[in-house]
């Protein structure tokens, strides 16, 4: 598709997308999220330079997925009303500014201020992958929100090893100011490749965030894969915000070793298109079933210690991010199915409750590890997972 084009309502999701655009997707959506994570594995090292105690920390994570939430919430419903590919390179490039200004901040303030601005800013990849379904038929549209998911978790997961051997040799100021450069060039990608979309939608902005009280209310099914994912979300992110404090306390791997170890996580990534093939075949309850069984069963790993202690947390690692994948996948296809002309905003809302969850994971990790050690950590996260597991078989239908 040519920069001049233009989709309206469904008038292109009948032809498809080709297997290059949704592998151009899958690529700026993975650098486009991995801006939310940078910081996660090289707290320790920000927050002395910044002024912020270790206790405190995890606070950087946190208000970064917490601005993720509210640009969710009040920014990716714009995604309905006003066209697609100049909200992506606006919101490109306010995410670089927030970069360069996490690389140039020096006091706690600014930092977390940034911090909040670089998660409020970074919600252009849930404005990319509503676009996708909008150019995708019914009958493909969850192998290709696969793809294009399996992109954005790689991004997610091997943005923290990418930081820690950049930390590691360059320093953490440097992460930033390379994730900016990344950052501008996606921006221009999109320009140069993407479709432009013009909603059919119209409404003033304060009637488009009115509506989402009434999707909300309206689809059940909305509600209940908001929750399971929130719950796993929280665990996920639970986890990998505590396991650097613990690889560097009980096993005393250095940053670069700490982004080795978080490759490890990245296999998980294969479960995005499984995902969405098997949601396309109409199996997305029992695929959710063994998503949520396998991330309770993901943390039993976690209790051994001593010469397999660490190969027992990059197990958790892979089985964890697998299960959270699948999970978050069959979620989108069912949700992307209830009503194509709200894409935006449903998106908008299942996205805010998950980011809501993973802030409120992060924000606890670090003092729960403080008090608890690695075992708190282990039997928070396994609860989670087996609250999501239980609010499942409690839906009947």
């Amino acid at each position: 598709m040519s920069t001049t084009s233009t989709t309206s309502g469904h008038a292109t999701a009948s032809a498809g997308m080709s297997a290059p655009m949704v592998a151009l997707f899958a690529l700026c959506a993975g650098v486009l999220v991995a801006n939310l994570y940078y910081a996660q594995p090289i707290i320790e090292a920000i927050a002395p330079a910044v002024g912020l105690s270790v206790p405190s920390a995890s606070f950087i994570v946190s208000l970064t997925q917490i601005g993720y939430a509210i640009g969710l919430f009040f920014l990716v419903p714009l995604a309905d009303l006003l066209e697609n590919r100049r909200l992506l390179m606006i919101s490109g490039i306010a995410t670089a500014a927030s970069l360069v200004g996490a690389a140039m901040s020096a006091h706690p303030g600014p930092f977390l201020l940034v911090s909040l601005l670089l998660g409020l800013s970074s919600v252009s990849v849930q404005i990319l992958i509503p676009l996708a379904a909008h150019l995708t038929p019914e009958a493909q549209r969850g192998r290709t929100v696969g793809t294009i998911m399996g992109g954005l978790l790689t991004g997610i997961l091997l943005a923290r090893p990418l930081s820690s051997v950049l930390a590691q040799y360059f320093g953490w100021r440097a992460v930033f100011l390379i994730a900016a450069v990344m950052t501008l060039v996606t921006v221009a990608i999109i320009v140069l490749a993407l479709p432009r979309r013009v909603p059919d939608h119209r409404a003033s902005y304060f009637q488009l965030i009115a509506s989402l009280w009434h999707l909300f209310t309206r689809y059940s099914v909305l509600r209940q894969r908001a929750l399971y994912q929130a719950l796993l979300f929280a665990a996920f992110s639970l986890f990998w915000t505590a396991v650097p404090l613990e690889l560097i306390a009980h096993y005393g791997l250095s940053q670069s070793q700490i982004g080795i170890f978080a490759l490890v996580g990245a296999l998980g990534a294969v479960a995005a298109p499984i995902a969405g093939r098997l949601a396309d075949a109409g199996h997305t309850r029992i695929a959710s079933y063994v998503a949520m069984t396998l991330a309770i069963v993901s943390f039993l790993p976690g209790l051994a210690d001593g010469a397999v202690g660490l190969y027992a947390l990059a197990l958790t690692g892979i089985v964890l991010d697998f299960a959270v994948q699948m999970n978050m996948v069959l979620g989108q296809r069912a949700i992307y199915a209830l009503d194509p002309a709200s894409r935006g905003r449903l998106n908008a809302l299942y996205m805010t409750a998950i980011f809501a969850g993973g802030a409120f994971g992060s924000a606890v990790a670090s003092a729960l590890y403080a008090r608890a050690g690695w075992h708190g950590i282990v039997a928070t996260g396994g609860g989670l997972a087996l609250l999501c597991l239980l609010a499942l078989v409690s839906r009947r239908n």
